[in-house]
């Protein structure tokens, strides 16, 4: 018993309850000192505690594992836009998403305007099991549901989805998988794949992540994009203003060689050609060529079922074509290219193309290609109706030439030619000892008189669409092309007898035969004989060249004169000279021509 005012100098433990464990410790105040002592407390409540701790524990390690994947958005945020090339920008974004979600393979796939994956880049995959593999994908299976559906899909068993079309051969196997489109300004730019995260199947949170790259990554493109445009634009006015300048110089002469090349360097492009009509014959004809195969097509004609050029030419539109509709060159690698032809418009009417193709390896043109394949068709066309005006000005400088050459020839040489065999003639009676040779120097003269006189009514002609003038155009295109200008002679009414569809095909075959000799003869001299009588026509090419190969490897140029000659009712030889080189002799009844016309 204690006394009241006093104290016990020590206090007993409080019984406690069985199975008792927690201890609070409580003092007893005794001269100015204070006592602790062990309170325990029920198991139940300390289990309350401990979940309790447990539970902010757990949500402060998803606090931090949330900050880290913000921290990792953000970085991969800085590695997706601090590129500007597309190129990099695109793989920069497949690499910040596989790191983002620790996923094992990454792809982006960019999706064309009509939706099929144009590019696919792929990561984490070796490049020695890519390049086993082979084939990339085409946006089929799962992908191309992923590009049809424009929404995100997660999967637990990439192929146990009935929508999966299998893996190739090589292919390592995948099983989680999580797509994601990319939208640029509202529209699909394409796709962003991931498969075999680490931690199992993709989560919620996995997919709101990538969503949240994919809106950055959107941004990164469209800047990428409009870099990559103003670059374009750049060199498209660097490579114009190189145009205009060769246009304008008065000494232009290869102003479609330099089109050509620009054209190739900005879009890329394997081959480019520049294809306008013949003005002798209307067909058209490749005028320049630039890129793989270019020697064997320039000058070359365009085969009618060219059905790209052709619509570009009806439709006075750009046509562009995958495939072998659009070949111009026999090459195999553009027998399934892509291809597009622009037409040159002069006046307001098509008078050419603009023929722009790829290998098989190569992509298809953009649209922003085609715009550039635009603004040069436009000075292409320029530069086409450029040359056809100095055309014109040099044809009438050359009749204005042929006119002076012709009152020159008839007033002076034909004058004095005549008046020297007068005077032979005279000499002779007086000698007649010589008269059999004298007889014969005038025979000669008034041959030559003869063929003065042919070649004043071919200077005098002002026709251009006449047989002469033709053959003689003929020659002078390809002159440059030959060691010297070939020999032209004609004999007896050509220009009245030989029209229509004959004078085509005369012209066509003088055009065949001197870019023979020209491209396999390696002639000196070259003569080109075109006579007409009262019942053949016939045209002797010789040349002084190496001659015939026993094994020609090409003879369609030698077949169509033959098939020319046939379709007349007549025959076309190819033999040697007995002095060297060859002799093409074609001969046509003349009968039998008229009546096929």
């Amino acid at each position: 018993m204690v006394e009241r005012g006093e104290r016990p100098a020590t206090e007993s433990k409080v019984p406690s309850p069985t199975n008792t464990s927690s201890v609070v410790l409580i003092g007893s105040r005794e001269g100015g000192s204070m006592n602790k002592k062990d309170l325990e407390f029920p198991d139940r409540r300390r289990s309350e505690l401990e979940n309790t701790i447990g539970e902010l524990l757990d949500r402060a390690h998803l606090v931090l594992a949330s900050q880290e994947r913000l921290r990792s958005l953000l970085r991969a945020n800085q590695a997706v836009v601090e590129d500007l090339e597309l190129e990099q920008v695109l793989r920069h974004i497949a690499e910040a998403a596989v790191t983002l979600v620790d996923a094992q393979y990454g792809a982006l796939g960019v999706i064309d305007r009509e939706g099929r994956l144009e590019q696919f880049i792929h990561v984490g995959m070796p490049a020695a099991l890519a390049e086993e593999i082979g084939h990339l994908p085409e946006g089929h299976g799962i992908l191309g549901a992923v590009i049809e559906s424009a929404h995100p899909i997660r999967l637990d068993d990439l192929g146990g989805d009935p929508r999966s079309v299998g893996f190739p051969a090589h292919h390592p196997p995948m099983g989680t998988f999580l797509g994601v489109p990319i939208r640029v300004h509202g529209e699909i730019y394409g796709n962003l794949y991931l498969t075999n995260r680490a931690g199992g199947s993709f989560t919620d949170e996995d997919e709101e992540l990538v969503l949240a790259l994919a809106s950055t990554a959107a941004i990164a493109i469209d800047n990428a994009r409009r870099f990559e445009e103003s670059l374009r634009l750049q060199r498209l006015s660097s490579a114009l203003a190189e145009i205009t300048a060769a246009l304008l110089s008065p000494d232009a002469g290869e102003v479609f060689g330099v089109l050509a090349e620009r054209v190739a360097s900005l879009v890329e492009a394997d081959l480019v050609c520049i294809v306008v009509p013949d003005p002798l014959t209307g067909r058209y004809l490749v005028d320049t060529a630039r890129g793989m195969g270019a020697g064997s097509l320039e000058g070359s004609e365009v085969s009618g079922d060219n059905a790209v050029i052709s619509q570009a030419m009806e439709s006075g539109g750009a046509v562009a074509s995958d495939g072998p509709t659009g070949a111009l060159s026999t090459d195999p690698q553009f027998a399934v290219g892509s291809t597009v032809a622009v037409p040159l418009v002069v006046a307001g009417t098509p008078a050419g193309a603009l023929y722009v193709t790829r290998d098989a390896n190569g992509s298809r043109f953009s649209p922003e290609d085609l715009s550039t394949l635009a603004e040069f068709a436009a000075q292409a066309g320029l530069a086409l109706a450029l040359a056809q005006a100095r055309t014109d000005r040099q044809r009438l400088d050359l009749i204005e030439e042929r006119a002076r050459i012709a009152r020159d020839l008839h007033d002076n040489v034909i004058q004095r030619l005549f008046g020297t065999g007068l005077g032979l003639q005279a000499l002779a009676a007086k000698i007649p000892a010589h008269a059999a040779t004298i007889a014969a120097q005038v025979g000669e003269i008034d041959a030559a008189i003869a063929d003065f006189r042919t070649a004043i009514f071919t200077l005098q002609t002002s026709d251009p669409g006449s047989v002469r003038h033709r053959v003689l155009d003929v020659a002078n295109e390809i002159t440059p092309r030959l060691a010297s200008s070939p020999r032209i002679t004609f004999a007896g009414p050509v220009d009245l007898l030989v029209t229509g569809e004959l004078a085509d095909d005369v012209v066509a075959v003088v055009r065949e035969s001197l870019s023979n000799v020209a491209r396999h003869a390696r002639a000196t001299a070259t003569e080109v004989s075109l006579s007409v009588s009262s019942s053949h026509i016939t045209i002797v090419v010789d040349d002084d060249g190496i001659g015939m190969p026993a094994r020609p490897s090409r003879t369609s140029g030698t077949a169509n004169l033959a098939t020319r000659a046939r379709t007349h009712g007549g025959a076309c030889n190819i033999e040697p000279r007995s002095t060297g080189g060859t002799r093409v002799r074609w001969h046509v009844p003349l009968e039998s021509a008229q009546a096929a016309e």
